[in-house]
């Protein structure tokens, strides 16, 4: 909270904004996110809520499950495409999955896009709109950005609204160098005064457009806190109170370059002789080190983003017959010969 608790219950609003966000959780290790539709089976949210955070265990991505309007507003739900064969991670894209939350802080990676087994979001999605940030600073000033999420302290898991935010980019010539240094790529984040709560991670920033309908620029990820220490002889002597500076939101512009891009991707199956051939083409190449065994895991993921990097891919981590082929173009293949008989 940012001065008083400014959130409000999402009353009767002709947006329909209650249909069009929901809750993603998952029962097995107990995660409880906000996440919205952006297409008829794709969702949006934080990519910790799925990944969580560097160092932890990788929740199981096949336990999540996304229910639209859960506060009673007429909805659906549904699971991560692939649960069935346990191939629901060939099914999300996401900015990061091993977010760092000690400085440099990756908070501008923190989204992620999941394609559902079913369109339950058909006929309630909302429109990605990345801004500049003069007009994010404009739709500030004049009272048109808001966070509309889902809150565990705040009434009974009633959908609650945060309006009249003041917001900060960070970019170039943007005042406290320190700020900067503490994050990745800090030109695209965005620092809110959205009062928000536990479970609020992955709801979107929105804005009001100019006909009136709020399309989204943001994804809440989480706090940012600035702690200061004591030092005398190189010892930590006394630690002051933590100050809460501003809550993030990764800029939504990487999420709108990607969405495409899921949404029209077929992915290899997992366990396949072409999941093999694809970690064996990405281990010649040094960038994959796990088992060749046909599974797409976090390692298989991770390597298919470093390739893609530095071909200057766009970076999906999807096991694609596209990038098959082109590694196998890429990649000389085995000699063969004739074998001695003795």
């Amino acid at each position: 909270m940012f001065g008083a608790d400014d959130r409000v219950g999402l009353g009767r609003e002709p947006h329909q904004l209650k249909s069009r966000i929901g809750v993603l959780f998952s029962p097995k290790s107990r995660t409880m996110c906000t996440a919205f539709c952006v297409a008829d089976d794709v969702i949006a949210t934080a990519a910790h809520c799925l990944f969580r955070t560097a160092g932890d265990p990788l929740p199981p991505i096949e336990d999540f499950r996304f229910t639209r309007g859960k506060d009673g507003a007429a909805g659906g739900s549904a699971r991560i495409a692939g649960f069935g064969t346990r191939s629901s991670l060939q099914n999300v894209i996401s900015g990061s999955s091993s977010l760092s939350v000690r400085p440099p802080i990756d908070a501008t990676r923190d989204w992620a896009l999941a394609r559902l087994s079913a369109p339950v979001c058909r006929g309630h999605t909302l429109k990605l709109a990345p801004q500049t940030p003069a007009a994010l600073g404009g739709a500030a000033s004049s009272q048109r950005l808001f966070l509309v999420g889902y809150h565990r302290d705040f009434a009974d898991w009633r959908i609650a609204i945060s309006r009249e935010c003041g917001v900060k980019r960070m970019g170039p010539d943007a005042e406290g160098e320190g700020f900067r240094r503490d994050f990745v790529d800090p030109e695209r984040l965005i620092l809110h005064t959205c009062d928000t709560g536990g479970a609020s991670s992955g709801a979107p920033l929105l804005m009001q457009g100019p006909n009136g309908e709020p399309v989204v620029v943001g994804i809440n990820v989480g706090t940012y806190v600035q702690s200061k220490v004591m030092v005398q002889n190189g010892e930590v002597i006394h630690r002051f109170k933590a100050a809460e500076i501003a809550n993030t939101a990764a800029d939504i512009g990487p999420v709108a370059e990607m969405l495409p891009v899921l949404k029209h991707t077929s992915v290899l199956a997992s366990g396949t002789h072409q999941v093999r051939e694809l970690q064996r083409l990405l281990k010649l190449l040094n960038v994959y080190t796990g088992a060749v065994d046909g599974v797409y895991g976090p390692m298989l993921k991770v390597a298919i983003e470093q390739h893609e990097r530095r071909q200057r891919l766009p970076v999906t981590g999807l096991p694609t017959p596209s990038l098959l082929q082109q590694l196998g173009h890429q990649v000389p293949p085995i000699e063969t010969g004739a074998i001695p008989q003795r």
